[in-house]
């Protein structure tokens, strides 16, 4: 409330009137002023016409056909252990309902990875039990028939018989930094995304699990600050062109408990970054791609033998993406399967049979499937989410196995996923938009029976304050080439005035900042700096995805370079722009746009004033294998890939105003990084800011961090923009 005076010949009694504030950095950061609600950890029930969710940290069942709540299965403040109260904060159900694993007291390890204490709670006999006393367990999973659960401890791979309260020692081998059974190591973790690396065979009577060999990788030093003497934490982790893990795949029989290898090779500088069962429980399916990570091969395993055939094969001159080939789904008929490829110059859906023989493409258009939910095959009908609307949406679709009938199932504009029943019946569409965050809705047969959740308190809540919503934009460089953006305006906007300008961007290959979506958090910090008199954009340049082929994959080899030109020809597009003030435009980054605000400050540096690099990527020689040779060969193949646009090699040309933050205990993007572009810096003799944060992770979090972070940028920006 602001008090308004208005002054005559004589003072005038005040009037008071209910205004709207602007955001602070305390609403975002301290107080979670605008934080979303969803509906989390969903599981469809068998059992007729339910779904089981977390709600206030308890597991309640709810009415599909209402949504509404008909029991409370497991009440954290009423179910003790001992006397102990658990909290849940994640769970599964068993195949047959009866039972539930309770996972608590989660810790994480790196981005994915973790350690937690389980218990299984009996839903008939009420009676709770914890899964294993020889400390903390990762990935614990129930086995098909619910009787058995795996999981992994300190390396190793156990299960143990719910029956007979019997736990069975799967492998003893493993020890840190060196063996690994059942989990994925580091870079796996990271760039193949999961950590769990076990899995069940259909009939529940086979785990295939993954070993790592970590002997001949390099270890990374860390020093964790705090004690007397400064801690050093060493991990593996291999950097570009280094050793990688050695990879074993096995199969252990439960009943017999024996373990067979499958045949992946000889050649062992390789990578599997998927293995899954398919209908029959004795055949494994493995993917398998070679070190440069152009060749993705299918192989079907014997799981009794070990023996393996290729099936399948897909090759690119540049790089064949995971992601864009990550959907492989077998057909309960035991005679075709599914899969993803982007062979077409977008990514489509395919079927085969299980000879690797095409049967058809299902999907095709110039525009990109996005996420496969799978086959309903008793109608025969695939569902799936894609670009088709508009690369910067995703509008979900089902359509025939034939490839046929085609329809559109979602009904807003903006960002929408699924969370689709076993059999296709029911689902849940979570849509938002740049303006409006999460809504959920739940659906049967394409039509709606309830809204779950629609943030109405955060909406209202939205209403006190100063908001001013995204204009999504597009423009043509001077190279000619297509690009989108979006841009928030002060709400004030007087377009005879002239405005600074952050661009904030990410850049990096297949990702996307141009998306009509809610953007949470970051959303709200830009509405303080628009707030403050600032316009802040974003684009997304080559490189990027949901455009194709083509437009992501033109930066193979020399990461940094097209992907700068384009940023700077985004300012340039500004800089003639009637309103805003071409000598004040700024730029800011986290890790792969970190890398891209330290090249516009050096290579760039006659275009934008100021600059903010977070966690970057200063040289790709100190980035891991996976992820930097899929983009760039290796360093031994390719040296002036890596060089030619590394921020630390034009150190020289850095001009304006520079901020460079790292966390020193970041385990993705190496402190190193920002290490060796200071002194890179320093030996040229410029001027820049940097700051550090102890122990903090790629994502720089925990407690006050965020706060105190984003104040200083936005300190730094008031007055250096």
């Amino acid at each position: 409330m602001k008090r308004i005076f208005a002054f005559a010949f004589f003072l005038v009694p005040f009037l008071v009137f209910s205004q709207k504030k602007d955001v602070s950095l305390e609403n975002i950061w301290a107080e979670n002023t605008f934080s979303q609600k969803s509906v989390a950890s969903v599981n469809w029930m068998k059992s007729g016409g339910f779904y089981t969710a977390l709600e206030a940290g308890n597991i309640v069942k709810n009415s599909i056909t209402t949504g509404e709540k008909v029991e409370t299965l497991f009440d954290t403040k009423q179910v003790l252990f001992g006397e102990k109260l658990l909290s849940v904060d994640d769970y599964i159900l068993s195949a047959d309902e009866q039972k539930i694993l309770i996972q608590t007291d989660f810790q994480s390890i790196y981005r994915r990875s973790f350690k937690a204490e389980y218990y299984v709670y009996d839903l008939k006999t009420k009676a709770l039990s914890q899964l294993s006393q020889g400390g903390k367990q990762s990935y614990a999973s129930f086995s098909p028939d619910g009787s058995k659960i795996a999981f992994v401890r300190d390396n190793n791979l156990f299960v143990k018989d719910l029956a007979t309260n019997i736990e069975t020692t799967i492998t003893t081998t493993g020890r840190f930094n060196e063996l690994i059974h059942g989990s994925a190591d580091w870079v796996y973790e990271e760039e193949f995304s999961f950590a769990q690396a076990f899995f069940w065979a259909n009939d529940g009577q086979k785990i295939a699990f993954y070993s790592f060999n970590e002997a001949s990788v390099k270890e990374y030093n860390m020093q964790l600050w705090g004690n007397l003497y400064p801690e050093d934490y060493k991990f593996k982790y291999p950097k570009a062109g280094e050793a990688n893990a050695t990879i074993t795949i096995s199969v252990y029989d439960v009943a017999n408990k024996t373990t067979t290898k499958m045949d992946i090779g000889s050649e062992t500088d390789i990578y599997v970054p998927r293995i899954n069962w398919t209908q029959d429980a004795n055949t494994l399916s493995i993917r398998r791609m070679n070190r440069l990570q152009n060749k993705l091969e299918i192989l079907h395993a014997n799981a009794k033998d070990g023996s393996t055939k290729v099936i399948l094969t897909e090759s690119s001159p540049s790089y064949v993406d995971l992601d864009n080939n990550d959907n492989l789904m077998y057909l309960s008929d035991g005679k075709s399967f599914i899969t993803s490829s982007e062979m077409s110059g977008f990514k489509h859906l395919y079927q085969y049979d299980l000879s690797g023989k095409l049967i058809r493409q299902i999907t095709s258009g110039n525009w990109e499937v996005a996420d496969f939910y799978g086959i309903d095959e008793k109608n025969k009908r695939l569902f799936f989410t894609s670009t088709e609307a508009s690369p910067t949406e995703r509008q979900l679709y089902c359509v025939g196995l034939d490839g046929k009938g085609k329809k559109k199932m979602s009904e807003l504009p903006g960002w929408n996923t699924a969370n689709f029943s076993p059999d296709f019946q029911y689902y849940m569409i979570y849509h938002s938009s740049a303006a409006t965050p999460t809504r959920v809705s739940l659906y049967k047969d394409e039509k709606q029976l309830k809204v779950l959740e629609q943030n109405t308190i955060l909406k209202q809540q939205m209403k006190d304050f100063n908001i001013s919503n995204k204009e999504f934009f597009s423009f043509k460089t001077s190279q000619g080439i297509d690009l989108n953006g979006w841009m928030i305006k002060p709400l004030n906007f007087d377009e005879s005035k002239k405005y600074p300008v952050l661009m904030f961007v990410y850049g990096g290959p297949g990702s996307q900042t141009v998306k009509n979506q809610w953007d949470g958090r970051d959303f709200f910090w830009n509405q303080v700096l628009a707030s403050k008199g600032y316009i802040v954009v974003s684009i997304d340049n080559r490189g990027t995805g949901a455009r194709g082929e083509a437009f992501k994959k033109l930066t193979y080899a020399q990461l940094g370079k097209i992907e700068v030109e384009d940023q700077i020809e985004g300012a340039k597009y500004l800089k003639v722009q009637t309103y805003i003030d071409p000598e004040r435009i700024g730029i800011w980054g986290w890790s792969y746009g970190g890398y891209m605000t330290s090249l516009c400050m050096t290579v760039g540096a006659d275009y934008f004033k100021t600059g903010v690099a977070v966690a970057p990527v200063t040289t790709w020689r100190y980035y891991d294998s996976i992820y930097t040779e899929r983009y760039l060969k290796t360093p031994q193949l390719n040296p002036s890939g890596y060089d030619d646009n590394s921020p630390i090699t034009h150190a020289k040309k850095l001009k304006g105003n520079f901020l460079l933050i790292h966390g020193t205990g970041d385990d993705n993007v190496h402190y190193q990084n920002s290490i060796d572009f200071i002194n890179a810096l320093v030996k040229a003799n410029k001027q820049f800011q940097s700051f550090n944060y102890p122990n903090r992770n790629h994502g720089i979090y925990g407690g006050n961090t965020r706060l105190h972070l984003y104040k200083m940028m936005t300190n730094f920006i008031e007055k250096n923009l």
